[in-house]
């Protein structure tokens, strides 16, 4: 034995026995067709093709053992039998692989064999260890249902567990060698003559030739079962079949046994041995009858017959006879001794004979016979399933159900009425806390105890199987007999509905499985964790769920869907899945297959043959609800599946008689489907020949489901499987049938697109990757002839491979999930189908995650092109500003050099922007983070880095447009002040000349007399030259009419009227009174206006204040800039649609303001910048090079000090405040800070949290009521915190400084290499020329300093390096010294703004609520925001109470209530048809009642402080805000 179980790999797992959830795992060899090569590969062939049903199963062989053709001449031909070495018996393979199985895949593996009407082992012989076992435990599983000719009813039946089903057993043994195959002739015996089935394994038969060597002692048991009709029953009562292996003479024991417990036992005999013992003893007895089959009758039989004194009648002999008559007679005969004896025996009976005869049986195993004894705890309470159920299992029933409907219509508030919405919210949510308190209340029952405790142990598989059986036979009493009367009622056209509701609701109360015992466990746990944290019930059953966990890895089925409340246990399912992905991680990766179709379309069967799940399948338990099942993939797959566990959902049918003549049923249909084909990666849609009238509706519930994952951006495929197609042409003759079947669904897509108001879905594969040709599967009928004696059909089971391969195909395409995100779609699409219209959101914690990631990256991508083109921008406006002062050998004007480089910024963005979009469609073929949920905004966010080109390309040309406009003012000075300068050098050397040749040794005040004298006669000389000053205001307001030129005549006849801007200046700006539809419109819209317009008015004043601290010239670029933030501002806000007065009020006045201070800054650098006064400026520093030269004094130190004070500081100290503020933003987006600034939603959970952990009322109404105001001071403030640690802000300084000082340094060294050693000018413009890219440096300063410069190079090197050492010390500690708040105003580009940009979006806000939106990107289609508010927390009060709203917009957009502004003018407007009015918005219905706790929170704490503040009476708060803590208000923001 040792031996062939080596040879057929199995040694192994005779000790650790082989497991079911082994042999269902999915590997290579279970989707491959490779032939056996070696005996080892024999076992792993058997129970692959028995888990398929295949009838082939028991025909294994190595490919190698087919003999060639000359085998058969060789001369050792001469026994009948041969043993090829690579060949084994297939009963030999059978008992080495039972042999070597646990019990539990003994038990599937004799269902299998049963359904296949193959023998099942009753007796199996162990030879190692010389036992024989009784496979009892092994047969429990086998249901039969067969119709006796005695039943009075011709339309009843009978269906019970065969162990259970007492019968006439009748057994078949051979004595000696007989030349009649008797397992050949019991399958003739056993078979129709329309129907021949090989039910025991013979000699004809592959491989059944090969001598025994483990299966001889072996007994197999068959039964014959009558299917009701005379013309094809054998047999017209059920009989049961033993057939021992072997010899008699070597098998006492079993043959002793046979004869205790048979009706009849037939000897096929060998003449020589009929004398023997074991035929005289038997035959003195009454029972059982003993018949004789020879071959031929001789004298020596006739000898032994007298001598033993037996019936002559008992023998039968083939002689002369051919098989049909040998089979009649042997017919003839069993049926007489079945007729003329009474005695039936069941397995259970035969159990009982073999303890008494010291035979084992198989559920004698300790371990099994605890277990029963646990299930017989909890059944032997059963005498009305009804009644049990109510005391046992009271948290589920009505209980469920009303929770159930709660829930349901806490979503849909369908009954609100008149009632206040979050009124009526807060009393659902209180009737649902009432009824989870009464489901507390009901401590566990002791049948619950008994369970929980049971599966809890090592024996729970045994457990949980007992009390299967157990259970199962107890609804068999009941359920077949209401099935029969509610499938007549439903029959009946004008059938009462209540009545067939009520019988549905007995059927429902009548049925009870395992799963309603897991179900009131996941009751129970629901109950508790409802309960605070640490209540002592709550951790007592916090193991439930872990339990339930290893129960699914152990395969068994898990209830996604309550089939009888329609409800699923969220909370229940969070904590198993979480379990579950513990237990498995990081082995987590699952995909999903789900099977749709009508009820008794054989779904079940389909699964349980295609992957060998356990789901219900016997008529009398159908399916209800779903559930689901986990099968492994063995490593060597994992790649090519991409998953760890595939995850098999069964469904109950659509359409099922249960609930079609039901209220509810096309809802209850529409939200399995939505559900479980959300959850799927691929739905069978089964389709059942037979049931093709139904299908019209069926597929119309399906096309809708597949439509709503379309919209989300979930891909799927379909594949439809069509049942008792029988024709091997199936494939090309439904040609017709398959096109017919597209038409169908093109029509159904429309029809379903219509009511979905989706049309652009115009036909099917606009929904579903579905291909005609590949998406449809046919599959012959499951039997072969009529049941019950029909096996399976080799055509069923082959098709349903063929059908499992693809499928696996199919899954090698798809991107797994892991079990998180699997948990996560359940509560999402759950959520969504309570809101009944199936609306798909970023409620959807999925879809969110994946846009909130995309928004991060496209964030990511968009700043670092604004920092490239920040620092572009930044080097082009300095070569504008330095164009011409240092270079003279440059080609082209300075308008060549502004437009070459405006071409290059074109160019340079453009190139941006496709790197961005590129850098998007990898995102999205790379598939990370379910982007395929978020595919409807991959246009936005390409739109977005169109919008984005387009804004930089805007901003960089005001910017160069600005320094061009500033150079070319600064030309013309430069050249009047380079003539003053060049005058004025050389009358300052002709004095010194003058001096030391007409005079002798002269003082310094003799000197300084000289040099006054000089000055003032050469001042003369320049007067009348200089800028003249210009009308600003004049400027601005030819700007302004420019700017309202569009708006047509009325604007300009009050255009006309404006002479001076500065009359139109006011202290305070105020808002023109418009007609508004009501006093409370007219008030909240007047704020609104207010603050938007004070925003305004502050960013511009900023912006006149940051042009006066640049010491630069006015430019009609300031004035351009302000009118476009302006009109920004106004698009921003077009909602309000405010008139022609209230623009050209604010344009005024706006433009007055900024007039007047352009004046001043125009003033002062006329001022500054007129070359008389820049002369005098100089004055002292021409008289001390005057005394210096006179003198001959060295003057390297005090040149190099000089043009280190004058030039470069400046020039560094300008380029530091341009860049240091987009250095800090991008620390702050990059750095610690990243995550807030990441997006625009995360950003506003920031701010929100921040305000929670402040919590102060004024705070608060600074965020609602002056929004803009409150985010810049709190993002200045996380600046200010960021920088102001660990000395960061001086670091950065520093960084910079460090490297421009480095830059200096290497300018001074190549400037040294190419200078004259003696032309000090030279060298110094080489040193600004190499700056000219990094530093604008001012020209009249360097050439004052050029000139009278009598220093030495090399001297004058060295001390410009210490002069440098000096600034970079002396910047420093002025780094040191200022404080946080004068450094960010010194700077040109402020981090608080930049950072404002990226966050403040696109500045829209809820129309209702006014929460701002969150979308990502600048140019999105749709605005949206995470978190709504009450409507009262944004001044909306009750017209006649004067009362704060409690009203909530995601609730009130899911309710019939109505809304009336000035958008409907005045009319009362529906809130769920609000987009045909905000057609731009999207706001999504709230999940459940913590969606917008935050808000509830803020206003049950504030209510009176807002009512005061907005001059209203406090709102009614319910008692479920009241009852929000702090922390629920902060993890709602998660």
């Amino acid at each position: 034995m040792k031996k062939l179980l080596k040879k057929l790999g199995l040694a192994k797992y005779y000790d650790k026995k082989l497991s079911l959830r082994t042999v269902l795992q999915i590997s290579k060899n279970s989707i491959t067709d490779v032939p056996a090569q070696s005996l080892s590969d024999l076992p792993w062939l058997f129970l692959k093709r028995l888990m398929l049903l295949q009838r082939t199963a028991r025909s294994v062989k190595c490919s190698s053992s087919d003999g060639s053709e000359d085998s058969e001449w060789d001369d050792d031909q001469d026994s009948a039998e041969s043993d090829c070495p690579q060949s084994v018996n297939p009963l030999d393979i059978f008992t080495a692989v039972i042999l070597c199985s646990d019990s539990f895949l003994q038990q599937e593996m004799i269902m299998k064999m049963s359904m296949c009407q193959f023998a099942v082992p009753l007796l199996l012989p162990n030879c190692d260890k010389n036992q024989i076992i009784l496979m009892l435990w092994a047969m429990r599983d086998i249901v039969k249902k067969y119709r006796p000719h005695s039943l009075s009813d011709p339309s009843a039946f009978v269906e019970e567990r065969i162990v259970l089903s007492d019968l006439p057993l009748v057994s078949f043994v051979r004595l000696g060698r007989c030349n009649i195959s008797k397992s050949e002739t019991l399958n003739k015996l056993l078979s129709s003559p329309q129907q021949y089935t090989e039910t025991f394994v013979h000699f004809n038969m592959d491989c059944g030739n090969i001598s025994k060597k483990l299966s001889n002692g072996l007994v197999e048991m068959a039964w014959y079962l009558p299917c009701g009709n005379k013309n094809i029953d054998v047999f017209p009562e059920p009989v049961a079949i033993a057939n021992l292996r072997g010899d008699i003479q070597d098998f006492e024991t079993q043959f002793s046994f046979l004869c205790e417990a048979s009706t009849a036992v037939f000897v096929f005999f060998e003449s020589q041995h009929l004398d023997t013992q074991l035929i005289s003893v038997p035959s003195q007895k009454s029972t059982p009858q003993l018949f004789f089959v020879g071959d031929s009758n001789n004298n020596k039989i006739k000898a032994t017959v007298s001598k033993l004194n037996l019936k002559k009648s008992n023998f039968i002999f083939k002689a002369s006879h051919n098989d049909a008559v040998f089979v009649d007679k042997i017919q003839s005969k069993l049926q007489d001794a079945v007729n003329s004896n009474n005695h039936k025996i069941s397995v259970i009976h035969l159990a009982e004979i073999a303890r008494n005869m010291k035979i084992l049986v198989d559920e004698d195993a300790e371990e099994c016979q605890r277990a029963k004894t646990s299930a017989d705890e909890i059944t032997s309470e059963i005498d009305d399933i009804v009644q049990f159920k109510k005391q046992e299992l009271p948290l589920q029933g009505e209980i469920l159900m009303k929770l159930a409907k709660l829930e349901k219509e806490e979503c849909r508030l369908k009954k609100v009425g008149d009632k206040k919405i979050e009124d009526y919210k807060n009393d659902l949510h209180l009737q649902i806390k009432k009824l989870r308190e009464e489901q507390y209340t009901l401590n566990m029952s002791a049948s619950m105890g008994c369970f929980i405790t049971a599966i809890s142990t090592s024996e729970r598989a045994y457990f949980l199987k007992w009390l299967r059986f157990a259970l199962e036979n107890q609804s068999h009493k009941v359920l077949p007999q209401l099935r029969d009367l509610y499938k007549q009622k439903c029959k009946d056209v004008c059938g009462n509905k209540a009545e067939i509701a009520e019988l549905d609701k007995k059927i429902s109360n009548s049925s009870l499985g395992v799963e309603h015992f897991i179900r009131e466990m996941s009751q129970l746990y629901e109950a508790a964790v409802s309960l605070s944290e640490d209540a002592l019930s709550r951790k007592q059953l916090e193991h439930l769920p872990k339990l339930c966990a290893e129960l699914l890895l152990d395969g068994f089925s898990l209830e996604l869907i309550d089939g009888d409340s329609s409800n699923v246990p969220v909370k229940w399912l969070s904590s198993v899945f979480s379990e579950l992905n513990t237990l498995v991680e990081p082995k987590n990766k699952i995909v999903v297959v789900t099977v749709l179709g009508v009820q008794s379309s054989g779904k079940s069967t389909l699964l349980n043959t295609m992957f060998g799940v356990q789901f219900a399948v016997s008529s009398g338990r159908c399916t209800r609800g779903a559930f689901m099942q986990l099968i492994k993939v063995t490593d060597d797959c994992k790649a090519k599946f991409n998953c760890d566990y595939v995850v098999i959902i069964d469904t109950e049918g659509l359409k099922s008689p249960e609930l079609v003549q039901l209220d509810n049923s096309y809802e209850h249909d529409n939200e399995l489907a939505t559900l479980v084909v959300g959850l799927s990666d691929v739905t069978i849609v089964n389709i059942a020949m037979e049931n093709s009238t139904e299908m019209k509706d069926i597929l119309q519930i399906i096309v809708h489901a597949f439509l709503r994952m379309k919209e989300i951006g979930k891909k799927h495929r379909c594949l439809f499987v069509h049942q008792n197609v029988a024709d091997v042409s199936a494939h090309v003759s439904n040609m017709r049938d398959r096109k017919f079947l597209l038409e169908q669904l093109d029509e159904m897509t429309q029809a379903a697109a219509k009511m979905e108001n989706k049309f652009e879905f115009k036909e099917f594969a606009d929904v579903m990757n579905y291909d005609p040709e590949t998406g449809d599967h046919y599959i012959p009928g499951l039997w072969h002839g009529n049941p019950p004696m029909a096996p399976v059909s080799i055509g069923y089971s082959e098709s349903v491979y063929a059908l499992k391969k693809h499928i696996m195909e199919i899954f090698g395409c798809f991107k797994s999930s892991d079990i998180n995100e699997f948990l996560r779609w359940t509560k999402d699409l759950w959520t969504a189908v309570k809101f009944e219209k199936f609306i798909f959101s970023f409620r959807n914690s999925l879809v969110a995650d994946a846009y909130i990631k995309l928004c991060t990256e496209y964030n990511r991508w968009d700043w670092t092109l604004r920092k490239q083109m920040h620092a572009w921008a930044l080097v082009a406006e300095t070569k504008i500003l330095n164009h011409g002062k240092f270079d003279k050998s440059e080609k082209g004007t300075i308008e060549d050099v502004h437009c070459h480089l405006l071409r290059e910024a074109e160019s340079k963005l453009s190139e941006g922007q496709d790197k961005i979009i590129d850098k998007l469609k990898s995102y999205y073929e790379q598939g990370e983070g379910h982007v395929e949920l978020v595919e409807s905004y991959r246009q936005d966010f390409i739109n977005c880095a169109k919008s984005l080109k387009t804004e930089l390309s805007n901003s960089i040309k005001s910017k160069l447009d600005a320094a061009l406009s500033c150079r070319n003012g600064m030309i013309k000075v430069e050249g009047i002040k380079k003539t003053y300068m060049d005058t004025m050098e050389k009358k300052v050397l002709d004095l010194v000349k003058y001096c030391r040749e007409n005079k002798s040794d002269m003082s310094d005040s003799m000197l300084s007399t000289a040099f006054e004298k000089m000055w003032q006669e050469t001042i003369k000389t320049f007067s009348g030259t200089g800028l003249q000053e210009q009308d600003i205001k004049t400027r601005v307001l030819h700007h302004l009419r420019k700017n309202l030129a569009s708006r047509g005549s009325s604007m300009a006849q009050s255009l006309d009227k404006v002479k001076d801007l500065h009359n139109h200046v006011q202290e305070h700006f105020v808002v023109p009174k418009g007609n508004f539809i009501s006093r409370l419109w007219n008030a909240q819209k007047i704020k609104i206006v207010e603050e938007m317009s004070e925003n305004l008015i502050r960013d511009c004043w900023q912006f006149v204040q940051e042009k006066r601290e640049l010491n630069d010239d006015y430019d009609d670029t300031y004035i351009r800039e302000i009118l476009n933030m302006i009109d920004e501002k106004l698009k921003a806000h077009e909602d309000l649609k405010q008139k022609e007065d209230f623009e050209l009020s604010l344009k005024l006045h706006i433009c007055g303001f900024a007039s007047r201070e352009f004046q001043l800054i125009h003033k002062r650098f006329i001022r500054e910048n007129n070359p008389q006064t820049a002369l005098e400026n100089f004055k002292q520093t021409y008289r001390s090079d005057f005394l210096d030269l006179y003198r001959e004094r060295d003057q390297c130190q005090k040149k190099a000090d000089e043009f280190m004070r004058k030039c470069l500081t400046p020039a560094l100290e300008r380029y530091m405040s341009k860049v240091v503020g987009t250095e800090m933003a991008d620390k702050m987006m990059i750095g610690e800070n990243s995550a807030i600034f990441a997006s625009r939603a995360t950003f506003q959970i920031s701010v929100l949290k921040s305000l929670l952990d402040e919590f102060r009322f004024k705070t608060y109404v600074c965020f609602i009521t002056s929004y803009e105001t409150f985010v810049k001071n709190f993002i200045f403030d996380k600046v200010k915190k960021h920088f102001s640690a660990e000395n960061r802000m001086f670091t950065l300084e520093e960084r910079i400084l460090n490297t421009v000082i480095s830059e200096i340094k290497q300018a001074t060294e190549e400037a040294e290499k190419y200078s004259k050693k003696s032309d000090i000018k030279e060298f110094i413009q080489n040193i600004c020329k190499k700056l000219e890219n990094r530093l604008v440096i001012a020209k009249d300063i360097v050439d004052k300093i050029s000139t009278l410069n009598n220093a030495n190079q090399k001297k004058f090197t060295e001390c410009l390096q210490c002069s440098l050492e000096d600034m970079d010390k002396s910047l420093k500690a002025c780094f040191q010294k200022r404080d946080f708040q004068s450094k960010i105003k010194g700077l040109q580009t402020k981090p608080q703004d930049e950072l404002f940009k990226r966050v403040h979006g696109c500045g829209k806000q809820c129309p209702f609520c006014k929460a701002p939106c969150e979308a990502g990107g600048e140019a999105h289609a749709t605005h949206f925001v995470s978190i709504h508010r009450p409507e009262g927390l944004g001044c909306y009060r009750d017209d006649t109470s004067e009362k704060l709203v409690t009203d909530i917009c995601t609730s009130l957009v899911h309710s019939n209530k109505r809304f009336s502004c000035k958008d409907t003018s005045g009319q009362w407007h529906p809130y769920k048809e609000y987009s045909k009015i905000y057609s731009d918005w999207r706001i999504d219905p709230d999940c459940n009642i913590d969606a917008s706790a935050y808000w509830k929170y803020v206003m049950a704490k504030f209510n009176v402080q807002f009512a005061e503040e907005y001059g209203g009476k406090p709102a009614e708060i319910p008692q479920s805000w009241k009852d929000i803590t702090k922390t629920q208000a902060e993890e709602s923001l998660n």
